[in-house]
């Protein structure tokens, strides 16, 4: 099951499992919108993916138990930032590529 963070991990933004501005990669690493278009550009520092929207889970039980209640979202904290001058590096080679073609 998807692992809902509360934080984004380069600036410390919260992000409640309700928020429309965490984004991850298919490894669940997880930013805030921000983070990851103007500073990652669309690039993840650790697996060099790209990022989509977080789903959010339901809040309410509407059908077989499968929301917050029973699944609530993670209170660990991953709190990497990352070197700006590292991930553009890093970055450059990857950001024109599609994520998909990565």
């Amino acid at each position: 099951m998807l692992e809902l963070r509360p934080v984004c991990e380069n600036c410390k933004t919260p992000l409640p499992p309700d928020s429309v501005d965490a984004m991850i990669c298919s490894f669940e690493c997880t930013f805030c919108m921000h983070c990851a278009t103007e500073v990652l550009y669309n690039v993840c520092p650790n697996c060099g993916g790209g990022f989509a929207p977080r789903p959010i889970r339901p809040a309410v039980n509407r059908k077989g138990d499968n929301y917050l209640g029973v699944y609530p979202a993670t209170k660990t904290v991953k709190f990497r930032p990352v070197d700006r001058d590292l991930h553009d590096n890093f970055a450059a080679a990857l950001r024109d590529i599609p994520p998909h073609k990565r």
